[in-house]
């Protein structure tokens, strides 16, 4: 076949690429552009109303509270509904909980508890959406180029970020904070809309089980019977507590007394997407053979930010070890996700998803709220000194178990796949269904 009759759709995309992938894909970038400026906008809108560090943690803690309350609930769902469904409908929240909370904040003089009520809803939606997300995406690629496909994905989605945080900085430093909720109010529509179009004919059947308890039990015995898994799981519950504290909280305020206020904060958070861009690129090329050593290896670097927060550094100096974490996070987060996609069956990735996510942020709320009063006892620069060494310690910890330091890569002979998501779900299945992000990880 010559290269003139190849049809467009084949020479724009790898074939491995299929309609679902390619869906999720861009979703994903609108998202991602509206997301990242809209969290810098929540907290500066607290800090524009009237608020403190505290006030910011509660708001922040309120967005991730339900995640801890609906996680679970969200896994076994989407392993029972179509999980586009699930995801469509999480969107439509957070479509009307941020436009809400933009309507509030251009609107003049939010109340704290209206904003936490907004933000809570849109941390509801995240809870449904992320399990469903997860799986969808596990089941849109073939094992043999799962970590390749993994990488682009999440390339797409933090080039996505570099533009969000950028532009979202700009643009509260040029005007209210409101109109950056209300872009990503818009994101969520057209993202939502996008993923009413995912294919879900591919995906076997699942047989009636016996309730949603019996699904939750049996993803449990799934999460706790690999060692790997867990203790990961829950070294990220400490490591994302703290550094949701330092990035949620912190961060804001160093940069308005130290930095400058947001334009500098946003250019900071935009250099660990174009760090996380770059560590996408490696993960293209790059395959280790121990997935988890290399990935946890890179956690390490994630005690950097904090550190320099607690000095605190100029913008150059943040921005670099802001750029230097991103690429190691994205190390993490591909070798973290081909892990999951190897060991983990299709039909159970949802709720393991679901666990994975549950452990990871169990502790963030807490950390959030009580950031501010723990600046208050100990100091901000001894609290962020804090941050940057439970992050070494638990890592250092999870380093002590043996399956985290010998998982290899499988390496197993598939057809090509075709476009279309059947083949790719075809030859998945055939790789014995090889695991994100906080979104990565963090990402």
């Amino acid at each position: 076949m010559t290269p003139a009759s190849v049809p467009p759709s084949r020479m724009r995309r790898p074939a491995w690429a299929g309609r679902n992938y390619s869906l999720l894909t861009a979703a994903a970038i609108i998202t991602g552009l509206g997301t990242h400026g809209a969290l810098i906008a929540a907290a500066f809108a607290v800090l524009e109303s009237g608020g403190d560090g505290g006030d910011v943690g509660l708001v922040a803690a309120a967005r991730t509270a339900p995640l801890v309350v609906f996680l679970l609930i969200g896994g076994a769902i989407a392993d029972r509904l179509p999980r586009h469904r699930v995801m469509v409908a999480a969107n439509a929240l957070n479509c009307v909980s941020q436009a809400a909370f933009a309507w509030l904040v251009l609107a003049g003089d939010p109340k704290l508890w209206q904003m936490m009520v907004l933000t809570a809803a849109c941390g509801t939606g995240q809870a449904f959406f992320n399990p469903a997300a997860e799986g969808m995406l596990m089941s849109s690629v073939s094992g043999e180029q799962a970590s390749r496909a993994f990488a682009l994905f999440r390339m797409s989605m933090h080039g996505a970020a570099i533009g969000g945080a950028a532009l979202g900085g700009a643009m509260i430093a040029a005007m209210n904070p409101g109109w950056v909720l209300a872009v990503d109010a818009a994101a969520f529509a057209v993202a939502g809309a996008l993923r009413a179009f995912l294919d879900v004919a591919h995906i076997p059947s699942r047989a009636p089980g016996g309730g949603l308890l019996s699904d939750l039990r049996e993803g449990w015995q799934e999460f706790i019977g690999r060692p790997w898994l867990w203790s990961i799981v829950a070294q990220f519950s400490v490591v994302v507590a703290v550094v949701g504290a330092a990035e949620s909280v912190y961060g804001p305020l160093v940069a308005r007394d130290e930095l400058g206020g947001a334009r500098p904060w946003g250019f900071a958070l935009a250099t660990f997407g174009v760090g996380t861009l770059c560590g996408a690129l490696l993960m293209m090329r790059w395959r280790p053979r121990r997935l988890l050593l290399a990935g946890t290896l890179c956690v390490f670097p994630l005690a950097l930010p904090s550190a320099a927060l607690a000095v605190p550094l100029p913008v150059a100096g943040l921005s670099a070890v802001m750029f230097v974490s991103g690429v190691a996070i994205e190390v993490f987060g591909v070798s973290w996700m081909t892990a999951m996609h190897q060991e983990i069956p299709e039909e159970k990735l949802s709720r393991v998803s679901a666990y994975d996510w549950f452990g990871s942020v169990a502790m963030l709320p807490l950390a959030t709220a009580v950031a501010g009063p723990v600046e208050d006892l100990v100091g901000r620069g001894q609290a962020l000194w804090g941050c940057a060494v439970l992050i070494v310690l638990v890592t250092g910890a999870v380093l002590f178990v043996p399956d985290v330091r010998n998982l290899t890569r499988r390496t197993v002979a598939t057809a090509p796949v075709a476009a279309g998501p059947s083949a790719s779900a075809a030859a998945g299945k055939a790789a014995s269904a090889d695991a994100e992000g906080a979104v990565g990880r963090l990402g």
